[in-house]
This record gives C-alpha cells, structure tokens and sequence, in this order.
C-alpha cells in the first residue's frame, strides 16, 4: 500500500494539465494531499502550500508523488537530483510515468539503503485475459472525448458519486495513473501488451447486479493519432450499454498534436456509437460532459444550452455544475 498523506511534485510542468496526476489527487482526495513541491520554472500550480521536503516531512508526509503526466513519461536527470533527496530524507516515492521508478538504478540503490519504497502504479498486477466478447450481467457506462485530458476522468468520478448519493449502485473504474492512485486500484491501461488491452477491461468490469453501473474512467480519442489504442480497447472491452461524450472547447488544436484540429461533438458521437454497437448494439449516447474551466459562467451556461439545443441530449459541466443531467439520463436506461 501507498502510505498517505502525500507530498505533490510538480517538478518543471509546463503547464497546469501537465500536472493532471496532481490535480486530480487534490481534487478528489484533499486530505492525502499535504502540500505541493515545485521547482524553478514550473507553470503549475494546485493552490497548495509549496514546502520544502522537510517541511513536508515535518507536516506528516510520507510519500512523493510525481503529479506530472510528461509527453512519454520520463524522469528527467534535474527530477532525479529531489527524488534521490526525498528518499534520504525519508520518503517513499510514487510515479504513475512510463519510465519506471524500479528502472532507475540510482533511484533502486537509495531506496534500498534507506528502507524506502518505489511505489510504479503504472505496472500491471494481473495475467489479463484476451478479450472474448461475451456479453456481462450488470451495466456499463464508458466516458469517450474528442481529445486526451478533457476531462474523462473527472466526469467519471462525478457521475459516480452523484449516483452514490442518490443510493444508485455504482463503481468508478480507474484505467490510468491517476484515477488508481485516487481509488487504489484499476487497470494501468496504456502499460497493458495491446492483445491484451480490451480483456484487461472485461476483467475490470466483470458480472455484476442488472442494476448496477460500472463507470468506466476512459482515456485518448479515436481521433488522437497517438492515443486512439487505448480508446478502442475501452469501447470493445467495456461493451458499454451508454457513453458520455467528453470536450474541452477552448483548444485550438490536438493535444501535442499542433497539425491537428478537434473533431466536432457530432463526429465523436457518431463514430463512438458505431463502434461500441459492434461489442453492445444497444449502446447509447446519454449526453456531453463540457470543460468549461477556461470559461466564465455566462460563457461556459450558453454554450452548454447551446449543445443541448443542437443534439437534443444534456450538456453539463460535471465538476462545476454537478452530474445530475448525465445521473438522469443514465437512469432512463435502466
């Protein structure tokens, strides 16, 4: 197990979504989140008192968390000079990056000298099967998005406590760093050996009560050039009986991708539905999930109404006006 409360290290993120793995803890668990560490040139910023490690050690931290998600996961050598500090100063470290903490052998040295744990949640546990295609007992919802980091994650998580309030059943289904770093468990869905990517979600969504919701946390875009395997191993292994579409609308392009525009809401609707029908024909889109952190509330109010009018289905802002439209249409379904 990961020991709490942690210390958040943004390291030199670029921006406010390279820190995602941050955000996201903050958000959702506050109270494992102690304090954040920055270094020079970091443009993030998770509201948090920044504290050196030993005022962090001194406020009860016990683990660093890298809260960086980086265009292909790497510890660079400047991350590596306070990683190796925390461990002397008597942290265990935590990373959800594709460059492993256990393939560092500097980092696996002074771990092992001091006692300390490397903790790489991005590491498969489970021998996962190849997908069979079967149908499951029980329901599935799975978040789709025009782009990576609009907010699939998050609307998750909000629609499942909506329908925890409301005595729904229901399970958040991690599938990323983050999200199993906030619930303690999932799928490290991009780590997973790609024939095995859509029976890694079966087994994460097994057999379960008719009434009952998996919501599964989704990742990429069928239209990111680099992303879009991991998209489709959640749509054929999910066999979600409805999606929500997820948008960030102030992008001008692609994340990572400046030769690449978003495709419209209409386009993701279509071609997610088409392909989800091919593992579960009677799949359906309950409605759209809009990120309007970057938009005042006049803005952000029309251009939800706005989608609502266009496509005939609810259009919220899960995080900033509550799930409710998204809980009441999925429960239409049942």
């Amino acid at each position: 197990m990961i020991k709490t409360p942690y210390l958040l290290f943004l390291g030199d993120a670029p921006d406010q979504l390279a820190a995602k793995v941050a955000q996201g803890i903050k958000d959702w668990r506050p109270e494992n989140a102690v304090g954040q560490f920055r270094m020079d040139g970091c443009k993030a910023d998770m509201g948090l008192a920044d504290m050196t490690l030993e005022e962090a050690k001194a406020a009860g931290a016990k683990t660093l968390v890298i809260g960086v998600a980086n265009r292909g996961g790497i510890i660079s050598q400047e991350w590596k000079k306070v990683l190796v500090t925390a461990l002397e100063e008597g942290f265990d470290l935590a990373s959800g990056l594709h460059n492993l903490l256990r393939e560092e052998a500097d980092l696996v040295a002074v771990a092992e000298a001091t006692g300390r744990m490397l903790h790489d949640v991005r590491i498969p546990e489970v021998k996962y099967p190849i997908a069979n295609g079967e149908p499951r007992k029980g329901k599935r919802l799975l978040a789709v998005g025009t782009d990576c980091s609009v907010g699939k994650m998050y609307t998750a998580l909000c629609m499942d406590k909506e329908m925890q309030d409301r005595g729904m059943k229901s399970t958040f289904r991690a599938t990323g760093q983050t999200g199993i770093l906030i619930t303690g468990g999932g799928v490290p869905l991009d780590a997973v050996i790609a024939d095995f990517m859509a029976g890694s979600i079966e087994w994460l969504t097994p057999d379960n009560d008719e009434d009952h919701w998996d919501i599964i946390e989704g990742q990429g875009s069928l239209f990111h050039v680099s992303y879009s395997g991991v998209t489709m191993a959640l749509i054929h292994g999910g066999q979600p009986d409805a999606l929500v579409v997820c948008h960030e609308p102030t992008r001008e392009h692609m994340r990572g991708l400046p030769g690449y525009s978003l495709p419209s809401l209409e386009a993701v609707r279509d071609m997610a539905l088409q392909l989800a029908r091919v593992a579960n024909p009677a799949c359906e889109v309950i409605g759209y999930a809009v990120n309007t952190q970057n938009m005042d509330d006049d803005a952000a109010r029309a251009y939800l109404a706005d989608i609502e009018v266009k496509t005939g289905l609810p259009a919220t802002d899960p995080y900033r006006y509550g799930a409710g439209k998204l809980v009441d249409a999925l429960a239409a379904l049942s």
